[in-house]
Parts: structure tokens; C-alpha cells; sequence
């Protein structure tokens, strides 16, 4: 996916453990998890906001596009849609 989770490096420059922030917000660590480990396919504006308030960060310090990966990705998706027609 092209877009990078940084949250674990917030994290560490916040000394802050993942069941910390998760207690923190509320919110189960096991889709924490998700979402840390880049698996997530999509967040809420409401859980990236508890995200942002309690690591007192933006949107964008936690999410990243990388267009190196974009650019990789791109054509293997174009290729499944080629083929479903």
C-alpha cells in the first residue's frame, strides 16, 4: 500500500507502548495493532483524531504516502482490472 503507518515511530519518540495509547483512547489493542502494522484498509477521522490528541501529533506524522511504492503497485492493479473484463 502506498500509504505508510509511522505510528510505531511516534511511539517510541514518545515512549509510549502501544496498550498505553490504546488504553489511552479506548480502543482495543488488537486493532491498534492493525492500523501499526500497516494491515489496516481504512481508520475513522474519529480514531485518528483520539490517535493525534493523546501523541499531541498530526494526521500527517502518523500517515505517510510513499509514491515509490505507488508507482509499484500501480500496474499490478491495472492488470486485475484488465483481466475482469
Amino acid at each position: 500500500m502506498a500509504i505508510a503507518v509511522k505510528l510505531d515511530d511516534i511511539l517510541h519518540a514518545r515512549r509510549m507502548t502501544l496498550t498505553e495509547l490504546a488504553d489511552e483512547i479506548g480502543m482495543a489493542l488488537a486493532n491498534l495493532s492493525i492500523l501499526k502494522t500497516g494491515k489496516a484498509r481504512a481508520i475513522r477521522f474519529s480514531t485518528l483524531e483520539a490517535i493525534c490528541k493523546a501523541l499531541q501529533c498530526q494526521p500527517g506524522d502518523i500517515l505517510q504516502f510513499e509514491p515509490a511504492q505507488a508507482k509499484r503497485e500501480r500496474p499490478a492493479a491495472v492488470t486485475k482490472r484488465s483481466a475482469t473484463r
